[in-house]
C-alpha cells in the first residue's frame, strides 16, 4: 500500500451524494489534506448546473464543517474551490447517473482514477419505490458507469455494517451472493422486487388516493417485503440488495465496499463534534435534556455500536488506496466493517451515564429561560415493560378521554383522535428501532484491522496521523460529555 497523500496527489475522484453527511466530511478531508489532488467531480441530485451549483454552496461548503479549511485558504478558497471541484447535477437512481450532459459524462469517463458512492436514503421505513432507486438500482448505475471509466484503479461503495438484519455474535465481514436472504426464504428477485414497486405505485395512482396515502402504502410495502425475506427494515433490505448487484456486476472492477456502524460526531477533524441531521439515539439524548423523554427503552448492557464520521472516512479513503490496481483479476470485492463493538464497546448503561452527567452540568435553557432540571432516566429493559408503561401512562388516559368524550357529546374528540394518531407514531417507530436497541451482534473488523495495520507499516507516520480509524483512541465518557453532546447542542438543537 502506498502513502495515502501520495495517492491522492494528481488524483481525480467521483463522489457522490455529495450533499451527504459522509460525502462532505470527505470533500473537506481532501482539500485540507491534499491541495494537489487533481480533480473532485461531486455528483448531487439537481436538474440543471444552477440547481446544483445552488445545493453545493447551501448545502455543502457553506456548512461550518468547512470553517478550517476557509480559514487555512482565506481570501483564496473560493477560487481554491473553483479549481479543485467539478459539480454534476445529475441523479443516481437514473441510467448514466442522470448525468444529461455528455461532454461532461465523457470527461468523468476519461479522468476518474476513483469512484466512492456516498448516495443513500438512510430512513429506516422509507417508500419502498424510493429506496430501492437510491439504495438498490442506485448501486447498479455507478457499477456500470464506473465500467465505462478508462482509467479508473478502484470503486468504493458504502454501505452499512447493519445488512446483517437482526443476526447476533460475531458478525463476519462476508459478501452477499445474488438472491440470498436471511431467513432461508427462497425466492428473492431484484428485478421483481423493483416491478413489485413499480406496479404498486401505479395501482395507487390509479385509485386516485392521495399523495399521503400513496406515501403510507409504498412505506409499508418496503417494510413487507424486507421482513418477508429476514431484514428488520426498509432501508437495510434495499442496501443489502445494493451489495448483491455490486458483487454481481463488478466484473473485473477492483471494488471496496464500507460497511460502517451507526456514524455520530467528528471526533477530532476538521473539528471535534462536527455533526449534521438526526441520527438514530441522538433525538432521545437531546430530548432528555429538554425534560421532555423520561424514559428508554433498551437492554442497559447491550452494546450500541457507535464511530465517529471521521474515522469513517479516514477507512473510507484508506480502503480507496489499499485496493487501488487490483483489477484484471477475478477478486471478489473486499468488506470492511467499521465500528466499535469488538474493540472497544461502549453499553447503553455508560451513553445513560454521560448524557445524565452533561446535562445536569449543562442543563438545557427552555423557551422562557429557565434551565431544565434532568432526572435519572427509566431505562424499560424489555418490550413487555415498554408496554406496561404505555398501558399505565397513556393508554389508560386515552380510554378516560374516550368516556367522557362518548359523555359530552364529542367535546374531547379533537383531543382523542390527536392522542391515538401520536401513540400509533410512538409504536410504530418503538417497531421500527426495537431490533436496534436489543441488539446482540458484534461486528467483526479483521479485514479493516488489516487495513489499519497497511496504514502504519507501508504508509508515512504521517499518513497514520492524518487517516486515523482506531476506535480504540475513544474514551467514550469523554467522548459523549465533552464532545458529541456538545456538537448536538450546538449544530442540531441549537
Amino acid at each position: 500500500m502506498e502513502s495515502i497523500l501520495t495517492f491522492l496527489e494528481d488524483k481525480t475522484i467521483l463522489a457522490t451524494g455529495a450533499t451527504g453527511f459522509l460525502a462532505k466530511i470527505f470533500v473537506e478531508k481532501v482539500l485540507r489534506v491534499q491541495p494537489k489532488v487533481k480533480k473532485l467531480y461531486l455528483l448531487l441530485r439537481a436538474p440543471d448546473a444552477n440547481a446544483a451549483a445552488l445545493r453545493f454552496q447551501n448545502e455543502v461548503i457553506g456548512k461550518e464543517l468547512f470553517r478550517v479549511l476557509k480559514e487555512l485558504w482565506g481570501e483564496n478558497f473560493s477560487s481554491m474551490v473553483s479549481e479543485k471541484v467539478v459539480v454534476v447535477p445529475g441523479d443516481i437512481s437514473a441510467y448514466q447517473l442522470g448525468i444529461t450532459d455528455s461532454d461532461m459524462r465523457n470527461q468523468i469517463w476519461v479522468q476518474a482514477d476513483a469512484i466512492i458512492n456516498f448516495a443513500a436514503t438512510t430512513k429506516f421505513d422509507e417508500r419502498y419505490d424510493v429506496s430501492l432507486g437510491i439504495n438498490t438500482l442506485g448501486a447498479k448505475h455507478v457499477v456500470n458507469f464506473a465500467k465505462k471509466c478508462s482509467n479508473l484503479k478502484v470503486l468504493v461503495h458504502v454501505s452499512t455494517a447493519y445488512v446483517c438484519g437482526e443476526k447476533g455474535g460475531l458478525i463476519k465481514e462476508t459478501q452477499f451472493e445474488m438472491g440470498e436472504t436471511l431467513n432461508e426464504v427462497m425466492g428473492l428477485d431484484i428485478d421483481a422486487e423493483v416491478n413489485l414497486a413499480q406496479s404498486k405505485l401505479s395501482e395507487l395512482t390509479a385509485m386516485g388516493s392521495s399523495p399521503g396515502e400513496i406515501s403510507m402504502a409504498m412505506k409499508d410495502l418496503g417494510l413487507s417485503r424486507a421482513k418477508k425475506y429476514g431484514w428488520p427494515n426498509t432501508y437495510v433490505f434495499t442496501k443489502a440488495m445494493g451489495e448483491m448487484l455490486v458483487g454481481q456486476l463488478k466484473g473485473d472492477l477492483s471494488v471496496a465496499i464500507s460497511r460502517p456502524t451507526v456514524v455520530i460526531s467528528t471526533y477530532k477533524e476538521p473539528f471535534p463534534g462536527w455533526i449534521e441531521g438526526v441520527r438514530t439515539i441522538d433525538s432521545v439524548l437531546v430530548g432528555y435534556g429538554k425534560g421532555k423523554v423520561t424514559c428508554f427503552l433498551c437492554d442497559p448492557k447491550g452494546i450500541i455500536d457507535m464511530i465517529p464520521a471521521d474515522m469513517v472516512v479516514n477507512s473510507i479513503i484508506a480502503a480507496m488506496v489499499a485496493n487501488a490496481g487490483r483489477s484484471g483479476r477475478p477478486l471478489k470485492e473486499k468488506i470492511y466493517q467499521v465500528g466499535s463493538s469488538l474493540r472497544n464497546p461502549v453499553r447503553y448503561c455508560q451513553v445513560q451515564q454521560s448524557t445524565n452527567h452533561y446535562f445536569s452540568r449543562n442543563p438545557w435553557i427552555n423557551k422562557e429561560g429557565k434551565a431544565v432540571i434532568v432526572g435519572k432516566i427509566k431505562i424499560l429493559s424489555s418490550m413487555a415493560s415498554f408496554q406496561r408503561h404505555m398501558a399505565l401512562r397513556y393508554m389508560l388516559l386515552l380510554k378516560g378521554l374516550e368516556v367522557g368524550n362518548a359523555a359530552l357529546c364529542n367535546l374531547f374528540h379533537s383531543t382523542c383522535v390527536d392522542m391515538n394518531r401520536k401513540i400509533g407514531l410512538m409504536m410504530r417507530l418503538i417497531e421500527i428501532y426495537r431490533p436496534y436497541l436489543f441488539f446482540e451482534g458484534v461486528f467483526d473488523d479483521m479485514n479493516t484491522e488489516r487495513l489499519r495495520n497497511s496504514v502504519r507499516e507501508n504508509g508515512s507516520t504521517s499518513d497514520a496521523n492524518i487517516f486515523y480509524f482506531d476506535s480504540k483512541w475513544i474514551n467514550w465518557d469523554y467522548y459523549l460529555r465533552e464532545i458529541h453532546l456538545v456538537g448536538l447542542v450546538t449544530y442540531v438543537f441549537k
